[in-house]
């Protein structure tokens, strides 16, 4: 059976993450870019999380959120504070002004679900988040492996 999921998801990727910027910049919301609102949607579930943990949940390289982890703090959206209990660690906290942009991200989120989910029943939602969620355990096992 031939298929084209691998590309259509990367497609889908690229259209999302462009829109994503263009709904940012038609609200005026200049504090972060889509990529670094990934990393703030992490913190603002849970706040002072180790790098570690921000590179697993949003599937970014160490080496790649390295830079992008100082511009953050450099825009005063993060600070990092060595783990008290281990110091190899690094933990990451939310500032302020991060916080208060959480409105922000909530709103464009919210214009790219429902542009995402146009035309879907309820039921198909879930099920597509269900397949979602397949596909995803399945390419984490393999990294595992």
């Amino acid at each position: 059976m031939v298929t084209n999921g691998g590309f259509l998801v990367t497609k889908i990727k690229q259209l999302g993450d462009r829109i994503f910027e263009k709904v940012l910049a038609e609200k005026g919301v200049d504090a972060f870019n889509g990529a670094q609102g990934r990393i703030l949607y992490v913190l603002w579930q849970q706040d002072g999380v180790p790098i570690k943990t921000i590179s697993e949940t949003c599937g970014l390289a160490i080496t790649s959120l390295t830079t992008m982890l100082e511009r953050m703090e450099r825009q005063g959206l993060l600070r990092r504070e060595p783990d008290s209990r281990d110091k190899r660690k690094t933990l990451l906290f939310l500032t302020d002004k991060a916080r208060a942009l959480k409105a922000d991200y909530d709103a464009v989120s919210d214009q790219m679900g429902a542009l995402y989910y146009q035309d879907f029943t309820d039921d198909e939602v879930r099920q597509f988040e269900e397949y979602l969620q397949r596909i995803q355990r399945n390419l984490e096992e393999k990294l595992k492996s």
